[in-house]
């Protein structure tokens, strides 16, 4: 499940490019690739692994595959929301697509976006999970706690032979009730991770939700496939109540006829909710530091440090968390990162990008960097990958000059096509067709400079688009 925007963690983590596409823990990987990784380490000599299914947001679907590419994975299906429903419609259709051609695989669902610093112990918890969920049950994984955390919800189980009954899911408790938990023992963490055949979890939203099931259902059979996407009808999906797979179906079983299980993961797990997270899975110095970047740290304790783009320094600060873009600069209390959220809401509520795009905008062909703007002016840096191409397209109200900074371009501009090098550069007239490929083996970097009376981003008409935006 790859979808969600984890708000929590801005300025660094926004709606075009969320947590679980960033490389927060010290990996050379991010977190979805890191997932990925994880779900391939589960195949055994009695346990096939088919090629993972990843439910998405339509606006990631080219994040999706290219960091797939980048640890040499290949998904079965990439299944597209048009919109975000939470996760119980997102399981829905991995079930059904699972399902499709008359198979009844037993699946492992996990977010994209938590870390795991034992993968051994992980694999290994699966593969016990994956057993019990292959005799009919519903497992769901739990964390032991080792402190009273009032952000994760817990599970209430009873043991048994083979793996321990659910007898209760319980929501966020409050501190005093936390530390009771941990107390009394019997109570694990709900990691949000789940393991049960896609006909069990079909069965049990279609008793507790039927509204949800036959909602995604219609929007199931109004879906078009195109290569490895797959999108579900969008007024369809559209109609489909947002709901968690734990509200619609998890917290309805206790207590009713349907065998749900409990296996307990002791594998360093963490799903880096908000920047606490992040500081308590980071390396620190002697005084419980923990940095990113180039960043330079002075009586200091407790602190976390979060440099992109500049040299950060702090002094005398003690249990705070400052993380830096070239657009934004976040300072908060550790103990209150949950409400770094509140601060999305109020970018949101004011129209401001900040909010959804960073400074540097991945896109199909590349990314491009705003890195000069004022009136009747903006400056771009701009890469575009090998063999790819922006649209066909032309502007209103603004022209644009490229210089080549390295590889190669082809430029169609009007009726014309050139061919520029390194330091080669053209001018695009207001009102002039054009397009900029890469036709080379290398990227391609050129700097934008547009001038105008109007250079926002919708003065884009496109003609052509290999990525069906015309």
């Amino acid at each position: 499940m790859a979808g969600g925007s984890g708000t929590r963690l801005w300025p660094l983590s926004r709606a075009g490019y969320p947590k679980q596409f960033l490389v927060l823990t010290g990996s050379a990987h991010s977190l979805f690739q890191e997932a990925a990784q994880r779900m391939s380490s589960l195949a055994a000599v009695d346990l096939r692994v088919e090629p993972m299914l990843v439910v998405g947001n339509e606006e990631h679907r080219f994040l999706v595959l290219d960091q797939l590419r980048e640890i040499r994975s290949e998904p079965a299906a990439v299944l597209l929301e048009p919109m975000g429903r939470n996760t119980a419609p997102a399981l829905t259709l991995a079930a059904l697509q699972a399902l499709e051609g008359g198979q009844d695989p037993v699946l492992v669902v996990t977010p994209a976006d938590q870390t795991v610093t034992d993968p051994a112990a992980f694999a290994a918890a699966l593969r016990d999970a994956v057993r019990v969920a292959a005799g009919g049950a519903i497992v769901v994984l739990g964390i032991t706690p080792d402190r009273p955390e009032t952000g994760y919800g817990y599970i209430r189980s009873v043991p048994e032979t083979g793996a321990a009954r659910v007898a209760q899911f319980v929501e966020k408790p409050d501190l005093e009730t936390a530390q009771r938990y941990l107390a009394e023992g019997g109570y694990t963490w709900n990691s949000g991770m789940f393991v049960l055949r896609a006909s069990v979890w079909m069965s049990a939203l279609e008793r507790f939700r039927p509204d949800i099931a036959a909602a995604t259902r219609a929007a199931w059979v109004a879906r078009q496939s195109d290569d490895r996407f797959v999108r579900p009808g969008r007024a369809e999906f559209a109609q489909v109540p947002s709901e968690s797979v734990d509200y619609a179906v998890m917290e309805r079983c206790p207590g009713s006829d349907i065998d749900i299980r409990m296996v307990p993961l002791a594998a360093g797990w963490n799903d880096l909710g908000a920047w606490d997270a992040v500081w308590q899975v980071a390396p620190k110095d002697a005084k419980g530091n923990a940095s990113v970047g180039d960043v330079l740290l002075q009586d200091s304790s407790n602190t976390l440090v979060h440099a992109t783009s500049r040299l950060v320094g702090v002094v005398g600060l003690d249990d705070v968390v400052v993380v830096e873009t070239p657009d934004a600069v976040m300072v908060a209390d550790r103990s209150r990162s949950q409400d770094v959220k509140k601060i999305v809401q109020s970018l949101d509520k004011g129209q401001r990008n900040e909010h959804s795009l960073h400074r540097k905008v991945h896109r199909p062909w590349g990314w491009y960097d705003s890195i000069d703007n004022g009136p009747r002016h903006q400056v771009k840096r701009i890469m575009v990958k090998p063999g790819a191409s922006l649209s066909l397209q032309m502007h209103h109200h603004r022209a644009e000059h490229w210089i080549v900074v390295s590889g190669t371009a082809e430029v169609t501009n009007g009726d014309k096509v050139l061919v520029l090098s390194e330091n080669q550069s053209t001018y695009i007239p207001l009102g002039q067709t054009h397009r900029l490929a890469n036709p080379g083996k290398v990227p391609l970097e050129i700097i934008e400079v547009q001038s105008g009376s109007y250079l926002g981003e919708d003065d884009i008409v496109r003609f052509e688009d290999t990525y069906g935006r015309s």
